[in-house]
């Protein structure tokens, strides 16, 4: 799926496909976009330096592995594909292109889905109090939306 919407989101594969912008961003409009996903891309920024070395791409066990849940993680689990996905729809609604922002929703949703397979691989790695007690703290993807 981000394979798929990574391609999708690709300026050149609308000019391939001969799309044209569906709505009109306009000059200002442009602007706010480009702020909102150079915010989304701070958080991501900000999450990865707050996790340090227990960063990883990969869904593995660190040395020191530890739940972290201040700075971004205090606000959503997740702040990293948080902070992507925000950027990644403010670039579609850039390009004003259906096929873009087709290509932000699947990798949207590819981060759903490894988030949730993370979800499982913390639920197994902590104590079932202490992730279970975060996870009823703490939004997933979106700030201040929990549902119980």
């Amino acid at each position: 799926m981000i394979f798929a919407g990574a391609i999708l989101i690709a300026p050149w594969t609308a000019q391939a496909l001969g799309e044209r912008p569906t709505w009109q961003v306009g000059y200002y409009g442009a602007y706010a976009l480009v702020a909102v996903m150079l915010m989304g891309l701070a958080l991501t920024w900000w999450a990865r330096i707050h996790l340090g070395r227990l960063w990883s791409s990969a869904i593995m066990r660190k040395e020191e592995h530890r739940l972290i849940d201040s700075g971004p993680y205090a606000f959503v689990r997740h702040p990293i594909y948080t902070g992507l996905i925000i950027a990644l729809l403010a670039t579609a609604a850039t390009e004003a292109t259906l096929v873009a922002l087709l290509g932000a929703v699947l990798i949207a949703v590819g981060l759903g889905v490894k988030a949730r397979a993370e979800e499982r691989f913390l639920l197994s790695e902590f104590p079932p109090e202490t992730y279970e007690s975060y996870r009823r703290r703490v939004p997933m993807l979106v700030p201040f939306l929990q549902h119980h």
